[in-house]
């Protein structure tokens, strides 16, 4: 007996019918999936779309974070990570200073730079620029995956470059893909009830149809918590969709889970294992033009991440050396994990780990 077979909700049994059908879940099917309490039927549907796509092939890479600066313009209410250029803890670094901590911290079979940082109006896009060429002169064989679609923004301002112009810039000197961030929700309410002081919605989804119009593939993320509507959820789903229905550029959908404003904060402010397994589960039903929906253990922990795997996940993230913007706002997880035990995880989980680059060409599977 399924678990479908024991449930009388008409509505549940109508939108499994349309996801084995192949048929495209709607609006009002995204807000049901969000207020219903059936939590496993909607993960058993999720798993039935990723075993479609990517049979039990469950993905990471080891990947290093990077972060040139935290100084600011924005004061994003959600965010614990940016300074004010000469607060206390603030910090520009130069190229070299950022390769005596590369060279102390890298591992040998390191594939990737994942370089995100504040919009720090103090230097110039040039200085943007060179810190990409400078990494990757020193460290030609590691991939950059640099910068989000709102400092993307952000460079386009400052230097009076078009989007186009200033990606092309920094394409020439190696940056290889965008990183998701940046997106948070997209709606205005949301974005203004939390100070969201950079790109905007038509913004964000610009740059990255430009980034694909170049020939580039991102990531893209929806950072969720108890502040914006279900219905905002499902319409952020839904944007990100129509622009992959337009570009097929996106390469995986990233559910972020919102962390405390304080590493102080009480348990009872962070979002419920419920809610962040429903967050992927709901994204792999949405997002059917999408081939993956990522688990990010350094915010909903290796443990729930392992469950995530069979409820739409086919993405594990990876090895990180040292995550600093969720642990800055008080995420309590490992601030990166090894690649024995990420493999050990992925297998606990009855999946087949895949080491990936960037591009999420097949490195090694584990047996």
């Amino acid at each position: 007996m399924t678990l479908l077979s024991t449930t009388s909700d008409k509505k549940m049994a109508e939108i499994a019918d349309k996801v084995r059908a192949g048929e495209r879940l709607s609006f009002e099917d995204g807000v049901f999936l969000y207020k219903t309490e059936d939590l496993l039927t909607m993960g058993q549907l999720a798993n039935e779309v990723n075993l479609r796509k990517n049979g039990k092939k469950v993905y990471f890479t080891e990947t290093m974070s990077l972060y040139f600066t935290n100084v600011c313009e924005s004061h994003c209410a959600f965010c614990s990570f940016r300074k004010d250029q000469g607060e206390e803890g603030s910090y520009t670094l130069t190229p070299e200073e950022m390769f005596e901590y590369v060279d102390q911290h890298i591992t040998p079979t390191a594939r990737e730079f994942h370089i995100v940082g504040g919009h720090n109006p103090h230097v110039s896009f040039d200085y943007y620029v060179e810190s990409i060429r400078a990494l990757k002169e020193r460290y030609p064989n590691v991939t950059i995956k640099a910068y989000t679609a709102a400092e993307i923004d952000f460079y386009s301002r400052i230097s009076g470059l078009s989007y186009r112009e200033v990606l092309e810039k920094l394409m020439a000197v190696g940056l290889e893909s965008l990183t998701g961030g940046g997106a948070e929700i997209l709606s205005d309410q949301y974005r203004d009830k939390m100070r969201v002081e950079k790109a905007g919605i038509t913004q964000y989804l610009e740059v990255h149809r430009t980034a694909h119009q170049l020939g580039m593939r991102t990531p893209t993320t929806m950072l969720y918590g108890p502040v914006e509507s279900i219905e905002e959820r499902v319409q952020h789903l839904i944007q990100l969709r129509e622009l992959q229905d337009e570009t097929n550029g996106f390469q995986v959908f990233i559910p972020l889970s919102m962390q405390p404003t304080s590493p102080k904060a009480g348990i009872r402010r962070r979002n419920s294992a419920f809610d962040d397994l429903r967050a992927i589960a709901i994204g792999r039903l949405m997002l059917d033009n999408f081939q993956h929906v990522k688990a990010y253990f350094i915010n909903i922990g290796t443990q729930l991440t392992q469950v995530a795997l069979t409820m739409g996940a086919s993405d594990a993230h990876g090895t990180i050396v040292r995550e600093r913007i969720s642990h800055a706002a008080g995420a309590l997880t490992p601030a990166g994990i090894t690649r024995e035990d990420l493999v050990w995880l992925i297998k606990g989980a009855g999946r087949i780990p895949v080491e990936r680059d960037t591009l999420y060409n097949e490195v090694k599977v584990y047996g």
